[in-house]
């Protein structure tokens, strides 16, 4: 994801007036932490428009929750600087406030009664169909902002909503013709689709060592952590029916599915009774904590982990991280306990032997060699079109069919990337295959009702996004930044 986004920043940044409504509908869900300064300091100042610390925050943990959810979880503040997440929400909130200049210079403005229906009608806010004002501040409460500041992060997003409205047009008639011309050509072509499969590497033991050798730093053991872990179960703590459906009411925006729509209390039962059951054990593992701190109690037990084991929970781990040899962990939630840490040591990673790297060695040799060998073949086969061993219909960008041995989105994303050459002949490479190819022969076909409607949406698309870009580039020369805080 964030690869994709660093290519497509340029796209993507003009879009984030959606985010804070995004991040409301999905949830409320807060990952990780970055800090800078005082919550009431700013980070930058582009133009006119203030970046304050408080909306960076806001601006992070969003950033941090999609890429958390992208990845599935496997994720923590460490990584997020590795990512260079921080920069990231940073662009964002530069290339926004780039579009907040504009609309000040245009008059373009958020009035106080369409940013009130715009926070009443978000479904998240809402109980049985009419807005909640106790669920919105509950809300407010659980993300440490207040209302005014809540309502100025989300001011910012419609009236940038509102800006693009406004400027951003949809493509002329010449330009339709020009994506209507592109559209209706297709290719007929010659291919053989080489895999890995296709190449044989025997391996080679001088080989090994000397990729290990050039190589030796990538194999490290992993850093491990001698803990003692107390466990503190909250399995027996029971609640009612009402006291549960009470609990439901009060965070039912903690509980939505893949699409950010919130759950019944039926569906987010099982969820709901882990909850009630680890907030009401909080004080029953504080005292478990204090016991062992006093040694009044012994661990449950002691056990060597690699940082970020799943044995224990990413937030956790954050905190260990942080703590020296002998240090206590306050108790943290682990599914359905509590888990309270001692840190005995701290084991630093080392450079693994060639006998210990040998498997990971073997694998990484094998995929380079094969790599080289399949481009090799590619190459040779290429030099001589006519030991392709297939041929296509007549095909079009838009055309959804399989080349076999492709699957459908493999096969899509060979036709975007043959469309978008301008050689008769050449290899594309596609999902660690390699596609050799020769066109032979070309026609326009003849347009119709769904090319049309493919026409207008395409040059819109096309249009926008070249119009985004261009924007976003005019503005940076004509609104400066200044920086007050380091590391962006």
């Amino acid at each position: 994801m964030i690869a994709w986004m660093q290519k497509h920043n340029k796209y993507l940044v003009v879009t984030i007036w959606i985010a804070t409504i995004a991040f409301i509908g999905a949830g409320f869900v807060g990952w990780g932490t970055y800090q800078y300064g005082s919550k009431a300091g700013a980070v930058a100042k582009v133009g006119e428009v203030t970046i304050s610390q408080e909306k960076y925050s806001f601006t992070y943990q969003n950033l941090y929750r999609q890429v958390a959810e992208s990845l599935g979880g496997q994720f923590d503040d460490a990584k997020a600087k590795e990512l260079q997440l921080p920069r990231q929400a940073f662009n964002r909130l530069v290339m926004q406030a780039y579009l907040l200049n504009l609309a000040r210079e245009y008059g373009v403005i958020v009035s106080d009664e369409e940013l009130a229906d715009a926070i009443a009608s978000l479904p998240s806010f809402q109980d049985k169909g009419a807005f909640s004002k106790k669920i919105y501040e509950t809300f407010l409460e659980a993300r440490r902002l207040n209302a005014k500041s809540f309502e100025a992060i989300l001011r910012d997003d419609l009236t940038i909503e509102k800006l693009m409205k406004l400027i951003n047009k949809g493509a002329v008639p010449y330009e339709r013709g020009v994506v209507a011309a592109a559209l209706s050509v297709s290719d007929k072509i010659r291919y053989t689709v080489l895999t890995p499969a296709d190449v044989n590497v025997t391996v080679d033991e001088a080989a090994l060592k000397a990729y290990w050798e050039k190589n030796r730093e990538k194999y490290k053991t992993p850093r491990l952590f001698k803990l003692a872990i107390l466990w503190t179960d909250t399995a027996d703590i029971n609640a009612s029916e009402e006291d549960l459906k009470r609990f439901y009411r009060k965070n039912s925006f903690n509980y939505t599915d893949a699409e950010g729509k919130e759950l019944s209390f039926e569906k987010a039962r099982r969820q709901v009774v882990t909850d009630y059951r680890i907030k009401k054990g909080k004080k029953r593992a504080l005292l478990d904590y204090i016991a062992l701190k006093k040694g009044k109690k012994k661990p449950s037990e002691v056990r060597k982990l690699p940082q970020g084991d799943p044995t224990l929970s990413k937030a956790l781990w954050q905190e260990i991280v942080t703590h020296s040899p002998g240090t206590l962990v306050k108790p943290k939630p682990v599914g359905e306990r509590y888990a309270t840490v001692r840190v005995e040591k701290v084991i630093a990673p080392r450079t693994m032997s060639f006998d210990e790297a040998k498997s990971r060695v073997t694998l990484a040799w094998m995929a380079t060699e094969k790599k080289a060998a399949l481009k090799a073949k590619a190459e040779a086969l290429l030099k001589d079109p006519k030991g392709l061993t297939k041929e296509s219909d007549y095909l079009t960008l838009t055309s959804a069919e399989t080349l076999s041995p492709l699957n459908l989105p493999e096969s899509l994303q060979f036709l975007q990337k043959l469309f978008t050459s301008n050689n008769k002949k050449g290899i594309i490479f596609v999902n660690g295959k390699n596609v050799v190819y020769s066109i032979v022969d070309q026609k326009f076909g003849k347009g119709d009702e769904n090319l049309t409607k493919r026409v207008g949406a395409t040059a819109d698309r096309i249009k926008k996004e070249e119009f985004e870009q261009n924007l976003l580039k005019a503005l940076s020369k004509r609104y400066p930044v200044k920086k007050f805080v380091k590391g962006f």
